[in-house]
């Protein structure tokens, strides 16, 4: 996919990886459309891009298709929005697990569905989802949140196969821990030694990398491949391994 001159629509584009991802693609020439619920970090964003702004929560009904609509001509999507939980499964008040389920699940669908139409009928386009490392393995703690990355993640595999051919690339980038207010967010900040976080810069990039090559997938660190071989071949030594290290 041809990044310069192309309209671009980056969910969750405040701050973290939609924001490093918006200014990666608007550097490469191409017009953002920046979303996000915090109006003045967009307005921010949009000083920095030249991009358009728009607000709108992804968990309230509708949202996903006022924001499609609003968007117009869609060239590249990069679904970054999302929210988390890190705690007791039993402990989450009662509304969040369906706020989760339709930020980070329901509202990439539904915004596709909208978009999707227009770009085969072009003959090109990029979907490009951020999904998660937890989405792959399970991670305790997170079960709400990496039932809906595992979602997102195997939409994203089926919307590919169904594509083939018709100029539409399905990519999804498959994080671990990124330099980003997300762990602060969901309740729980990051204070482990190892793994070192990586920047939302090297996250943006490895995104744009899925944009131009249409390559399935991108690991960040790459390393992350290895625990989801091992959980698929030897998955009772993965448990083991995860009850010993695993956590957030």
């Amino acid at each position: 996919m041809q990044v310069r001159g192309a309209v671009a629509l980056v969910t969750g584009a405040s701050s973290g990886i939609g924001r490093a991802t918006a200014v990666a693609l608007a550097e490469r020439g191409a017009t953002v459309l920046l979303h996000g619920r915090d109006r003045a970090a967009l307005d921010d964003v949009a000083r920095a891009t030249g991009g358009a702004v728009l607000v709108e929560d992804l968990a309230e009904p509708g949202a996903a298709r006022r924001l499609a609509e609003r968007a117009g001509r869609v060239d590249i999507l990069v679904a970054n929005a999302g929210s988390g939980f890190a705690g007791d499964f039993s402990t989450m008040d009662e509304g969040l697990p369906g706020r989760l389920v339709a930020a980070n699940l329901t509202a990439p669908i539904e915004l596709t569905r909208q978009l999707l139409p227009a770009m085969r009928d072009r003959g090109h386009g990029a979907l490009v989802y951020v999904a998660s490392i937890a989405g792959r393995t399970g991670v305790a703690g997170e079960a709400v949140y990496a039932a809906t990355k595992a979602g997102l993640d195997i939409f994203a595999e089926s919307l590919r196969l169904e594509l083939r051919g018709t100029g539409v690339g399905v990519g999804v980038l498959v994080p671990g821990i990124v330099e980003t207010a997300f762990f602060a967010r969901r309740g729980r900040p990051y204070g482990r030694r190892r793994p070192r976080p990586v920047t939302a810069q090297t996250a943006a990039a490895r995104t744009v990398r899925l944009v131009q090559s249409g390559r399935a997938e991108a690991y960040l660190p790459s390393w992350l491949a290895f625990p989801v071989a091992l959980r698929a071949v030897t998955p009772g030594l993965f448990r083991r391994l995860a009850a010993r290290f695993g956590g957030s």
